[in-house]
């Protein structure tokens, strides 16, 4: 992947922002948002999508479901960050969005 395209924390923070609604984006500073992030590479390395293997098989293919749910589940075990489950899913889905438009310029 050409760097002028690889992911960058900052970048991912203003798509989140400009995808989510005002009155969300307005609840929670950039460090909420990053968590989040931090929260979905780890489901991502838990389920093996940072592996070096390149050839995606269908076993490989993103439930978005199951990560909206462990990525829930994961700010709710956490007592410092306080975040309503619905919100929680926009940013999931922004996140997300923001890695697609990554991927538009491979």
């Amino acid at each position: 992947m050409d760097n002028q395209y690889k992911f960058d924390e900052d970048d991912a923070i203003k798509f989140i922002r400009a995808a989510i609604p005002q009155e969300v984006s307005e609840k929670y500073d950039d460090d909420d948002i990053l968590c989040i992030v931090d929260i979905i590479w780890d489901y991502y390395e838990r389920k093996g999508f940072l592996s070096l293997n390149i050839d995606e098989t269908e076993d490989e293919v993103l439930d978005i479901d199951d990560l909206v749910k462990y990525v829930k589940k994961e700010v709710k075990n956490d007592d410092e960050l306080l975040m309503d489950p619905k919100d929680v899913e926009q940013i999931v889905k922004a996140e997300l969005d923001y890695e697609e438009s990554l991927e538009d310029f491979v």
